[in-house]
């Protein structure tokens, strides 16, 4: 079976772009299926549904998502081999990009949004220089000036990705996303013992575990201050 993994930064048409890729999957007759992970709530699962497109739903709830995600994706995928699945699709929260737990040799999707900040590619590192494909969304609704301005920064932090422009009126590059989904992603036996790119934040803090009060008493275990008489 076949696993992809999507980050994103929000509002970046990501559940769009896997509606549309994942229609073009099933036309080669695949089966395949989306993994949806969230912290709270999350009704891109109706969307799915309404699309007849088979989708499975997670919530996170209390749990870090992205500690959720890593602790849940062994089983996710052995069920998904259960299933006869060829690809299995998750999609997760990814909240401070800051974690980002791609997998190593399992392909990784970035998806940016051209009308963000000029530099978010740098804030949201690692998620975007780990990953193996990088979509950059509402580039036809800048100028060209601003493509290649955006494009250029996106180059910058992640040099080997390969970078796809997807159009929102015509979805030119969806076909080729296909594609080299196709070509490059391996069948992959098991995730046991494989490793993530990048470890995850191992700070618990007494905050974490529901503190509400605010004073220096109630704050324990891995707290990070800040030296404000520091010249």
């Amino acid at each position: 079976m076949k696993l992809l993994t999507f980050s994103w930064p929000p509002s970046s048409w990501k559940t769009s772009i896997i509606i549309k890729l994942i229609k073009e999957l099933l036309e080669k007759n695949i089966k395949i299926w989306v993994v949806k992970l969230d912290c709270i709530s999350t009704k891109d699962d109706l969307i799915y549904k309404t699309l007849w497109i088979p989708v499975k739903k997670w919530i996170s709830a209390n749990m870090c998502p992205d500690h959720f995600f890593v602790s849940n994706i062994e089983d996710i995928f052995d069920w998904g081999k259960k299933e006869s699945l060829d690809i299995l699709i998750t999609e997760s929260a990814w909240l401070c990009n800051r974690c980002s737990p791609y997998i190593e040799n399992i392909k990784s999707i970035c998806i940016i949004d051209n009308l963000s900040w000029i530099n978010t590619p740098e804030k949201i590192w690692p998620m975007l220089r780990l990953a193996d494909i990088i979509i950059i969304t509402k580039w036809d609704i800048v100028s060209q000036l601003e493509r290649e301005v955006f494009y250029s920064k996106v180059k910058q932090t992640n040099s080997k990705a390969h970078i796809l422009n997807i159009n929102w009126l015509n979805w030119q590059g969806i076909n080729l996303l296909s594609k080299i989904i196709s070509i490059w992603n391996k069948d992959i036996e098991t995730l046991t013992w494989m490793k993530m790119r990048f470890p995850l934040p191992t700070s618990v803090c007494s905050y974490c575990l529901w503190e509400t009060k605010i004073w220096k008493k109630f704050q324990m275990w891995n707290i990070k201050k800040i030296n404000l008489y520091n010249k």
